[in-house]
């Protein structure tokens, strides 16, 4: 295993999955890509869509330095990937761009119509990715 691609959003399973992309990284003497996506609302023609307004990618670069001090203080270096598009796609787009060995996303549980709407970040990286995906919880 020598990349790793980490999906991270700032939320308790996400920093679980930083913990164990570290982890990892630490065992494999992998590298380590972490992306943090800003999402974009429903696209209308050919247009990527708009980015939602109550997400914006400042708060993701914001994350992604959370990530970074994390990393840092275990002496695992990194290279950071703010991105802007559909979560899932992106970050299976990158692991695929790097040649990543692993992708690690963490996850939480989903109501009813988050459910229903298909809006598991997770579990549409496990279904689109060419690589292993590790889901933590």
């Amino acid at each position: 295993m020598k990349k790793i691609v980490l999906g991270y959003d700032d939320t308790d399973p996400s920093r679980r999955a930083l913990e164990r992309t570290a982890e990892l990284a630490e065992a494999f003497g992998a590298e380590v890509i972490v992306t943090s996506v800003a999402p974009i609302v429903a696209s209308i023609g050919r247009s990527a869509g708009a980015l939602d307004p109550t997400d914006p990618p400042a708060k993701h670069a914001e994350e992604l330095s959370h990530a970074r001090a994390f990393l840092d203080g275990k002496g695992i270096g990194g290279d950071y990937q703010p991105a802007v598009g559909r979560p899932a796609d992106t970050i299976v787009e990158l692991a695929n761009e790097r040649g990543a060995d692993l992708i690690v996303v963490g996850t939480r549980e989903l109501g009813l119509i988050e459910r229903l709407l298909g809006q598991s970040v997770s579990d549409a990286v496990a279904h689109h990715a060419h690589c292993d995906v590790l889901i933590v919880h």
